[in-house]
């Protein structure tokens, strides 16, 4: 699983790279602006109906099973038609920065109709443990969706017929979605029983709330900075928000993988259980996002310039801003509030800190440019941790020092920095004249060589230290 959310991420980061050198920087901004906007409706409109299934379908039988797909399906159907009208023509609040799309018909409204609903096949098969199931899908579709539009963007160079190719691929993964439901689940009833229906909804409707109001604020100021700056500023600032993808890519191969497991330790009542599981998951996350991070962070000019152009250099600082706070989100907690069933906590935390972030990212922009616009998403991440240990240290009645390897984690965040500090020197003074190219092959190479060695040495004394100990116990 967790090598086919690199493979998908690894799609999605070279695909804009095609595109910002097929499509001008007004075009390619406004595709940027597109998948701004899905984001933002995706939030609202998915209502975490899909991620409820993770509670309901490990506790039903095939019949019910059946049911809380279906309701799942009927729901994002309602939703999806509303999202449609919310980014066409026909919505009379539509943000000015958006009216550049209505040029294109229905392609866009069409297409965010069946996205809502497809969004299903995104985590179904792992919620029923059909993991080379979802694994074939996603690999594929990504795989897929990168071929063609970058193939429509290289041959046409223009926005119109990326987007036609992009309601294409949609249709497929409606289509994909109903082969699989009809092989494992069948495609009759029931399709809605009310009883059934509002306690899903209700189960659901906290936790919905509180991911859309997390959503927002992590698109915040994105919004802030399509407002206040030119479409292709904004382009640079959409490009570097593209970190937020790198952590969501190790917490979601990891995650959901657990998440099974975590649902039936709470089901079962065994609390500690499932803050171990948690946090293995954090310490896997932690060993890879860490590097990576500090590498962004140490050579983000080099990094913008290679992958997207020097036209996008301005991405540059934001990107730094975004690995400063996109460290804290290595320690995953919404599965915890989600099993415990804790979304009006979440909502409230959410709904604070979207009121507080988004007037400080238009404060910051304004005094600091392009760059301060990430400012109140990033204080407001390391905000919501605090208040979110507290409150589970409160409810479970586990120490803070025990709800993480708080040693670990931060042994892989000192580890990574250290490399990254003596790639950064030695790059600077031994690469200072050679180009971006040659800088980044050369701090890949170190970076890779130090860390893992550091790596090394920790798992060398962490063996020496069992030695010993089985040692003294023995003489014992």
């Amino acid at each position: 699983m967790g090598g086919a959310n690199a493979f998908e991420y690894a799609m999605q980061f070279l695909l804009p790279v095609v595109l910002a050198r097929c499509l001008d920087v007004l075009a390619f901004g406004h595709y940027r602006l597109l998948w701004l906007a899905v984001g933002t409706v995706m939030a609202v409109a998915s209502f975490a109906m899909a991620h409820s299934l993770y509670y309901f379908l490990p506790r039903s039988d095939r019949v019910t099973k059946r049911l809380y797909i279906n309701q799942t399906l009927l729901f994002l159907t309602f939703t999806g038609l509303i999202s449609g009208w919310a980014v066409s023509s026909w919505n009379p609040w539509l943000p000015g920065t958006m009216h550049g799309l209505l040029e294109h018909g229905t392609t866009v409204p069409a297409f965010v109709v069946l996205w809502v609903i497809a969004s299903v096949l995104d985590s179904l098969p792992t919620v029923e443990e059909r993991v080379i199931w979802q694994v074939n899908v996603t690999v594929g579709l990504a795989s897929l969706r990168a071929a063609a539009l970058s193939l429509a963007a290289i041959l046409t160079r223009e926005l119109g017929p990326v987007l036609l190719v992009l309601l294409g691929f949609v249709v497929l993964k409606i289509a994909l979605l109903l082969v699989y439901l009809a092989r494992h689940h069948g495609l009759g009833g029931p399709i809605l029983r009310l009883r059934r229906f509002r306690e899903q909804v209700r189960y659901a409707a906290p936790f919905g709330a509180a991911g859309a109001i997390y959503d927002l604020r992590t698109r915040a100021d994105q919004w802030v900075a399509a407002a206040l700056f030119p479409l292709g500023l904004f382009a640079s600032f959409s490009i570097a928000a593209i970190l937020g993808t790198l952590i969501a890519l190790f917490r979601k191969s990891v995650s959901s993988v657990f998440l099974p497991s975590m649902s039936r330790l709470q089901a079962a009542g065994d609390l500690p259980g499932m803050l171990e599981l948690n946090s293995r998951a954090n310490v896997m996350v932690a060993a890879l996002a860490c590097p990576l991070a500090a590498f962004a962070f140490v050579f983000a000019e080099e990094v913008v310039t290679i992958v997207y152009t020097a036209a996008y250099i301005d991405a540059a600082p934001v990107m730094r801003i975004y690995v400063v706070g996109l460290m804290a989100l290595i320690v995953e907690l919404a599965s915890i509030t989600f099993l415990l069933r804790r979304g009006p906590f979440v909502m409230g935390v959410n709904l604070i800190a979207l009121v507080c972030a988004v007037p400080i990212s238009w404060i910051a922009a304004q005094h600091f440019g392009l760059a301060g616009a990430a400012a109140g998403s990033v204080i407001m991440i390391y905000l919501d941790r605090i208040v979110t240990l507290r409150y589970i240290t409160r409810l479970t009645g586990v120490p803070l020092r025990r709800l993480q390897d708080w040693r670990t984690l931060g042994t892989f965040t000192l580890f990574a920095a250290l490399a990254a500090t003596l790639t950064w020197w030695t790059v600077c003074h031994y690469f200072i004249v050679s180009g971006p190219f040659a800088r980044i092959a050369a701090g890949t190479a170190i970076m890779a060589a130090t860390y893992g060695l550091l790596m090394q040495l920790l798992l060398s004394a962490g063996r020496n230290w069992l030695a010993v100990a089985g040692d003294a116990r023995h003489g014992e």
